[in-house]
């Protein structure tokens, strides 16, 4: 399981470097599961919530979130930042993903940011299903997001930099340094990434390093049909409804909506 430990540990740099509105997300989510199940979403969980965008915006909605990291710095974090919002309602977790096991299910799961591409195996994967789907309703809902297939192929792993600064901390994050390839039969990359801090009129460097798994769009879909707990409600180029995944400028993202079987 891909850890960048050295970067996701310092969540309060990481937060600095890739904190975004997720409003359009969250109006996404809320309209595609009522779509799907026909009613209001009441609870949710986000696995490897981070510094929690997601969780927070749903928490402004009213609706009841379980935050899932396995880091529990990150998670930290993200309860500080909630707390400091004043929001409820919401309950923290430091688990892995594969293993977890909440109190009572919930109506939909998100895991966005790529965030599986952590289980390397097909194995993982299905069994990675299995468990969310034990912890939704029947017919519950799991949003995935992931990186357009245009962006980051088996062929071009791509390079990303991320720069931003807050209270005079500077961070800049720099994906992919070292040209990754990926094994053509295991779709797996060695990624190297390296975290730059300046504050205090000092500069501090952290590189760290992981494995990812590319997942392909046909890929996800034999993989929901091998766990036998989900089924493809819906596959999107972006967090907009009805736009499918395809090559243009509009399509930014692969977004995979699985729908919990009832009987499962």
């Amino acid at each position: 399981m891909a850890e960048y430990s050295e970067v996701y540990r310092r969540a309060n740099y990481y937060d600095i470097a890739f904190a975004r509105d997720v409003t359009r997300e969250v109006d996404f989510i809320v309209d595609e599961f009522r779509r799907i199940a026909g009613r209001p979403l009441r609870t949710l969980l986000e696995i490897a919530c981070g510094p929690g965008y997601h969780t927070r915006g749903f928490a402004r909605r009213g609706v009841e979130t379980f935050a899932l990291d396995i880091y529990p710095e990150m998670v930290a974090f993200a309860r500080d930042k909630a707390d400091a919002e004043g929001l409820k309602g919401i309950h923290w977790i430091a688990e892995d993903m594969r293993t977890f096991k909440l109190d009572r299910p919930v109506d939909a799961a998100i895991a966005m940011y790529d965030a599986i591409d952590c289980l390397l195996e097909a194995d993982d994967v299905v069994e990675h299903f299995k468990n969310v789907a034990q912890n939704l309703v029947p017919g519950g809902v799991y949003v995935l997001e992931f990186t357009h297939p245009r962006d980051t192929s088996i062929n071009n792993y791509g390079s990303f930099h991320y720069a931003a600064e807050r209270n005079g901390t500077k961070v800049k994050v720099n994906w992919a340094i070292n040209r990754p390839e990926a094994d053509p039969l295991t779709q797996i990359f060695d990624v190297e990434t390296v975290l730059r801090v300046t504050e205090h009129g000092k500069e501090t460097v952290i590189v760290d390093r992981a494995k990812e798994r590319l997942f392909t769009a046909p890929e996800l879909v034999a993989l929901t049909k091998l766990s036998k707990v989900f089924d493809v409600a819906g596959c999107y180029g972006d967090f907009v409804p009805g736009l499918r995944i395809d090559n243009s400028a509009r399509s930014r993202r692969m977004i995979f909506v699985l729908q919990k079987r009832k009987e499962s």
